[in-house]
């Protein structure tokens, strides 16, 4: 029996106004904390100063919630240019080697420290030959 494995199983379908789950709580989540510091700042001080901070709140959880570019959403987002504006003069490209995780913003690949240290096999050859004489002695 063969099943059919959909092809774009990542993709988020949306739930309400074109928005799909993680954009609505996304949404939801911050708008509620900015409804809640309107509500705390609102009797201490005027209402249309309090709706300062409110509104801007809003519109970054818009920001978050509805960024997408190149497919990343915006913490992606946010990590890859922090690890390319980090990394920008030294960060080269080598062949067969995996992409970086997203927690390894600093990492640096300097191929210029990596040198070929020639092995000294006289002295291992020696080391090896003084441990069979003290085995042999055992």
């Amino acid at each position: 029996m063969q099943y059919k494995i959909p092809v774009q199983i990542e993709n988020e379908d949306p739930i309400v106004l074109g928005l799909s789950l993680r954009q609505l709580a996304i949404i939801m989540i911050w708008w509620s904390i900015a409804y809640s510091i309107f509500t705390s700042l609102a009797p201490s001080a005027w209402a249309e100063i309090a709706l300062i901070p409110t509104i801007i709140i809003a519109w970054l959880s818009l920001l978050i919630a509805l960024f997408k570019f190149s497919e990343m959403t915006f913490i992606p987002y946010i990590l890859s240019f922090i690890r390319y504006k980090s990394n920008i003069e030294e960060r080269k490209w080598i062949k067969w080697v995996d992409s970086f995780q997203p927690i390894d913003i600093w990492f640096l690949a300097n191929n210029e420290s990596k040198k070929e240290k020639s092995i000294d096999f006289s002295s291992k050859i020696d080391k090896i030959n003084d441990l069979e004489n003290k085995l042999n002695k055992i």
